[in-house]
């Protein structure tokens, strides 16, 4: 119970990492979706996009390969600077290299080139922060983690605001404002507030370089990229299971309404975003843990218990968020021009519990050093997300994107549950966790498709998934508490 104290601690810190940045960034929403029309939000979400894209390529699976060697090397400093020289390297590569063909790039990618230099920056500044954020979780350092996560956020945050609502007011009462002031330039302001809070950011970073051992370990840098080229495919395929769909739906859909389609779904899906958070924070905890326990005599039933953890709290921010999605609407998005895509947020809060479902399971091909299957499980799921949105977009519009999305993550989730039974069996309660699962989802999608704002009703269905949960695990929550 120890572990699990020291688990969940972390991972309570991790999350406020994650959660409170986040949170924050809720706040861009109303601001976006009452300042930008669905069209206008929808190319911010194709860039940004893109970005996701990159940001995974740039990595190269090099975090989660710093994982693995930091506890498992002697030397841990020379994981450390190895990897660190390694994404300095590749990232000045990539500068020179996109600097030099940004028209192309803009051009292949259907981006406005005068987005395309903050983007290329956005993405250098983000690289060279990435081993020094590993750093801080391998140390065992949430605190500061968080601190750094959230000063990102209130920057990225203030600037948006200053830009967007508070500079054209200015620039109409004073000359000095009237002449750095630029009108309709609000989706260049996103990514200029982007670019100061990254810039920043790497700045608070600077110590980490400056201490770093600059001794590379040709050797040691071989088997990390041989560990870490599965986690770069794996990375791939998740983030075209996650962000591919907008870019799909704007080049699949009349070029007339394809970016307000995209920015009405874009909006809609960051409703979500709660169920994201949850199994993000989570993911951030355990990662570290799983790597440390791996030897542990009682680590596949640690690792057991702590999936079926995950699902009851998944399951029970699923019918809640469900239950409330239409309140939230009136808070995040306040413009109803977006609102035709509400329709999609129950199946992309499924499709994000069965991803964070898939995160728990993928520990049995971390540990057992079989990464190549996280490529193979996440290539299966970006060939179904990139079929599905070919076959159902140009018929169902971003309907047909989050069905692929719940399907992509669905298949991915059972893939590694079957291949890790094969190769490296943990004790999955599946009873319970398939009840849960089943419950959570059949409540969810009756209530918001049949009763949708019956608030009284969905309160009764909150209540009674709760008394279920307590039933079937009272006797293990008294003992936490005890040990507390």
């Amino acid at each position: 119970m120890v572990l699990f104290q020291k688990l969940f601690k972390q991972t309570f810190v991790y999350g406020v990492a994650t959660v409170v940045p986040r949170m924050l960034t809720f706040l861009l929403l109303p601001l976006y979706t009452d300042y930008l029309p669905t069209e206008g939000f929808g190319e911010v979400a194709i860039v940004f996009s893109w970005m996701a894209v990159f940001n995974v390529v740039l990595a190269y699976g090099m975090e989660t390969s710093f994982f693995r060697f930091f506890h498992q090397e002697k030397f841990s400093k020379e994981v450390t600077a190895t990897s660190a020289i390694s994404l300095i390297g590749t990232t000045a590569l990539f500068l020179v290299l996109a600097l030099s063909f940004r028209n192309n790039i803009a051009q292949a990618l259907q981006i406005e080139p005068h987005y395309i230099l903050y983007v290329i920056l956005i993405l250098a500044l983000d690289a060279l922060s990435t081993i020094p954020f590993a750093w801080l979780r391998a140390k065992e350092k949430p605190m500061v983690f968080a601190g750094i996560k959230i000063g990102n956020v209130a920057v990225n945050l203030g600037l948006n605001i200053s830009f967007i609502v508070f500079l054209p007011e200015l620039a109409s009462k004073n000359a000095f404002f009237e002449s750095i002031y630029i009108p309709d330039f609000e989706i260049a302001y996103i990514f200029i507030a982007n670019l100061v809070a990254s810039a920043l950011t790497l700045l608070v970073m600077l110590p980490f370089y400056i201490k770093l051992p600059y001794s590379f370990n040709s050797y040691l840098w071989k088997k990390m990229l041989n560990y870490g080229f599965p986690i770069l495919i794996a990375g791939i395929g998740f983030v075209i299971n996650e962000v591919f769909d907008k870019i799909l739906l704007d080049r699949l859909l009349p070029e007339d309404i394809a970016k307000s389609e995209v920015g009405a779904y874009a909006a809609c899906y960051r409703l979500a975003l709660f169920m994201t958070l949850f199994a993000t924070a989570f993911r951030m905890g355990i990662e570290p843990f799983f790597f440390s326990h791996a030897k542990e005599k009682e680590a596949t039933k640690t690792y057991a218990l702590i999936t079926r953890y995950f699902v009851v709290f998944g399951s029970v921010i699923l019918v809640t968020i469900t239950v409330f999605a239409d309140l939230l609407k009136l808070i995040l998005i306040r413009d109803s021009s977006y609102w035709e895509a509400m329709i999609v947020v129950p199946m992309i809060l499924i499709a994000n519990l069965f991803l964070g479902v898939y995160h728990n399971l993928s520990v049995w091909y971390k540990v057992s050093d079989r990464t190549r299957f996280a490529g193979y499980i996440s290539i299966f799921g970006a060939v179904v997300t990139l079929v599905l949105n070919f076959w159902l977009i140009p018929y169902y519009s971003y309907v047909g994107s989050a069905i692929a999305t719940m399907a992509a993550y669905g298949s991915m989730m059972l893939l590694s549950l079957y291949f890790g039974r094969k190769y490296y069996p943990i004790p999955y309660d599946l009873k319970r966790i398939g009840g849960y699962l089943l419950i959570s989802i059949g409540f969810s999608t009756v209530y918001f498709y049949l009763f949708r704002e019956n608030y009284y009703l969905g309160s009764i269905l909150i209540l009674i998934f709760f008394a279920l949960i307590y039933y079937a695990e009272k006797d293990q929550l008294k003992q936490l508490l005890k040990r507390s």
